[in-house]
């Protein structure tokens, strides 16, 4: 199994890293599978169970003879703190380090309240969860999503449309002086396409997750890693322009983008202008729940400009699976209708050929999956836990 070159091979992070499929292994088994010797095996587990990343599932008496111990990934050694931050909303985690939830709140805020706000009302949640729900097991790290262009290598938002106050603001020094952990900031459609990714659809080294909602933006699973691109800037799919938008006037400042015409806003000022009762997001869902026709074919139409727009980015990256999700992704086959009709329509057989697509299997929680598990890659990455573990010996 090829793992990269980050560390060498008999390494404790390496040995861990095989671990990490929650298959229980002997010793002898762990030996065959990396080459090393039974003696270098036993000097590694006992560095990974010393750090507790490592418990002995008990003895295995099938095999007759002497009982042989298994050893196992412990994914409760650690705990991750993840948010999904929105514009008018945030989801909340405690996660273990496989990036599933083991507590989970959602909150209302306003991204527009500004950093000190918004951050300090995530640490108090944070702590209050901490509290509620031990063990206290160490914070391993700490991963938060944000509406808005980050560059993930600082963690600082650049140029965020909707986030009066973020540019430039230090959100993993923010945080890190409460925590001291590590602190990883990305965009959230990146963390959702990421939690998509780790959770539903592991096998699929080539995805594109569209969130469809207030805005509409993508995120780029590439060779099975998310693709940020360089200064974080990939996926923006709202702000191109969608062949049959027109002039009308973005609020990115352009016209005839896709989010001026196919985002929840754009939709459901389609079904006021047509008599209809739609303020937001839920309102353009419920209408085509309740089986409205005009909502339902204003749904279906933002799917195929979304799909026509996509459908240049299916002959450019050539994906084999595209997950909608967002709160519209909720009007269920209309709008997933309109996507594939585009798509078929305006790509070449051979991109579409082993093509899906699909609705968000992981749903509200995308987000949060996404943020623990960008921090558990991190934590976990062989370099990073040998050097720890290193330290921690010496």
């Amino acid at each position: 199994m090829n793992h990269g070159q980050s560390a060498a091979p008999t390494s404790p992070g390496e040995l861990l890293r095989l671990l990490r499929d929650g298959q229980a292994r002997t010793r002898a088994e762990l030996a065959t599978e990396t080459g090393l010797a039974r003696s270098t095996v036993r000097l590694r587990l006992d560095t990974l169970m010393d750090a507790g990343l490592v418990t002995d599932w008990g003895n295995d008496a099938v095999t007759g003879g002497r009982p042989a111990s298994r050893f196992v990934f412990n994914a409760r050694a650690r705990v991750v703190l993840a948010a999904d931050v929105g514009a008018t909303h945030a989801t909340v985690a405690i996660a273990d380090l496989t990036g599933e939830p083991l507590a989970i709140e959602r909150l209302t805020l306003d991204i527009a309240d500004g950093p000190d706000t918004v951050l300090g009302l995530l640490i108090d949640t944070w702590r209050r969860m901490r509290a509620n729900h031990g063990p206290t097991a160490p914070v391993a790290g700490v991963g938060i999503g944000l509406p808005g262009p980050v560059e993930h290598s600082t963690g600082k938002p650049t140029h965020p449309p909707i986030m009066p106050g973020w540019n430039g603001y230090d959100v993993s020094a923010r945080i890190a002086a409460d925590f001291a952990v590590p602190v990883l900031v990305d965009n959230e459609v990146n963390l959702m396409a990421l939690g998509e990714h780790v959770r539903c659809f592991p096998d699929e080294a080539h995805m594109i997750f569209v969130k469809v909602a207030t805005g509409i933006g993508a995120g780029l699973i590439s060779n099975g890693q998310l693709h940020r691109g360089d200064v974080g800037a990939a996926g923006d799919l709202g702000h191109i322009l969608a062949p049959h938008a027109g002039d009308v006037l973005c609020r990115c400042g352009n016209s005839g983008c896709l989010e001026a015409v196919a985002s929840g806003p754009a939709i459901a000022a389609k079904l006021r202008a047509a008599g209809l009762h739609a303020t937001n997001n839920a309102d353009v869902v419920a209408l085509v729940q309740a089986g409205s026709p005009i909502a339902g074919q204003a749904v279906r139409q933002a799917g195929r400009d979304i799909g026509e727009v996509l459908a240049a980015g299916v002959s450019l990256f050539n994906p084999s699976l595209i997950v909608v999700g967002g709160a519209l992704a909720q009007a269920g086959e209309m709008l997933l209708a309109g996507v594939r009709e585009s798509i078929y329509r305006r790509s070449l057989p051979l991109a579409t050929e082993r093509l899906r697509i699909v609705t968000s299997q992981a749903g509200a929680n995308a987000g949060v999956v996404g943020a623990a598990a960008m921090v558990v890659q991190h934590a976990l990455s062989p370099t990073l836990l040998d050097r720890e573990l290193a330290n921690h010996a010496g």
